[in-house]
């Protein structure tokens, strides 16, 4: 463990790609998608040794805050950051960084992610102690994901200049951020070799990043200012509720990253998955030998099956189907072909626009 380290995990996302699984009062970050523990659980777990529970914080918004503490009851109730509701990543990263900062005014802060699967648990965790280490220089930096395939899905970094080796890893010049490209782009950007693909994980102290909000985002930094005066004090609930009604709604990436100073990226693979389709969960599933993946507590009839998963916990047969994706929540079946498992947001716009709440 690091003295003044920290790790600031986001836990307030929504996830309407995972629906039917995925619901309003219990959004991706609570669902058990890769084995029986919740994807928080899972990335709680993984940053020990690393960090001791009193060094890992949480945001999240009021809805979810209950069940997230019951599922980690190790971590103090003191370090969950309750937003009164959401206000996109900048709020909820300056919200954290500020609340810690007056705790430990010496603090670095790795901002990480609730929902996202790394499969090589103890290079990660050798990937933020180098992050640490570099962060010590001034820099924000990003953990770049080394790219498998052109994806259109995530973000870029462009990678420039050496700064230096650090273990195991290699810490380069972030140049620039780049949105998800068209596919033709993303080719041209994985033939090249300088880009990684934008985790959403970044790792900078604490006065840095108040620095850089003063500097791109002079609003935000001046609330900023005001709750770290009121954290840890009787005003401190008064002050959150009325500094957050001022509050713009902004990304982390637009709000500071895309013209931040002194960024660096470390790229790596770590077996990372955002888990942000069910399409993307046959990347993270030990798939059979006709690549299938069923998951549920029942028994299952398989003839003729290609490349389909099933997530359900009654007698599931399926005959002659391929490319399929089966999701059985409570109230709700979800049947889609793997290509369109990105489309599923749709139906849960459809829902919302014809008033369906209940589904949601």
């Amino acid at each position: 463990m690091i003295k003044h380290y920290y790790a600031l995990i986001m836990a307030g996302g929504g996830g309407t790609r995972l629906w039917p699984m995925s619901r309003r009062n219990r959004p991706k970050q609570l669902l058990p998608l890769v084995d029986d523990r919740t994807m928080f659980r899972t990335s709680v777990e993984r940053l020990s040794p690393l960090f001791s529970p009193e060094h890992i914080y949480i945001v999240t918004g009021a809805n979810y805050v209950e069940a997230l503490q019951a599922d980690v009851p190790e971590i103090p109730a003191e370090n969950f950051i309750v937003e009164p509701y959401g206000k996109n990543t900048g709020p909820a990263a300056g919200l954290g960084v500020s609340v810690i900062y007056k705790r430990d005014p010496e603090a670095t802060v790795a901002i990480l992610t609730a929902d996202h699967h790394i499969a090589k648990e103890r290079d990660f965790r050798n990937l933020l102690q180098s992050a640490y280490q570099l962060a010590q220089d001034n820099y924000i930096v990003t953990l770049g994901i080394t790219p498998t395939s052109p994806s259109t899905g995530f973000g870029y970094i462009r990678q420039g200049d050496q700064i230096k080796k650090i273990d195991y890893y290699t810490g380069f010049e972030s140049l620039e951020f780049t949105e998800k490209p068209d596919a033709a782009t993303a080719v041209e950007f994985l033939a090249s070799g300088q880009y990684s693909w934008n985790s959403g994980m970044f790792i900078w102290t604490a006065k840095h990043a108040l620095a850089e909000f003063e500097r791109q985002q002079g609003q935000v930094h001046e609330l900023c200012q005001q709750l770290i005066q009121a954290v840890d004090t009787s005003d401190y609930d008064q002050t959150l509720e009325t500094i957050w009604k001022k509050m713009p709604s902004i990304s982390i990436d637009f709000a500071i990253m895309e013209g931040a100073q002194q960024m660096a990226v470390i790229p790596a693979d770590i077996g990372w998955s955002d888990v942000g389709s069910w399409e993307a969960l046959f990347d993270v599933h030990q798939l059979d030998e006709s690549g299938n993946y069923f998951k549920g507590q029942s028994a299952r009839v398989i003839l003729d099956t290609k490349n389909t998963m099933v997530y359900s916990n009654r007698l599931v047969a399926t005959i002659g189907i391929e490319d399929i994706i089966v999701i059985e929540a409570d109230d709700a079946l979800l049947i889609c072909h793997k290509e369109r498992s990105q489309d599923v947001k749709n139906i849960v716009n459809h829902l919302r626009s014809t008033n369906n709440e209940d589904y949601l």
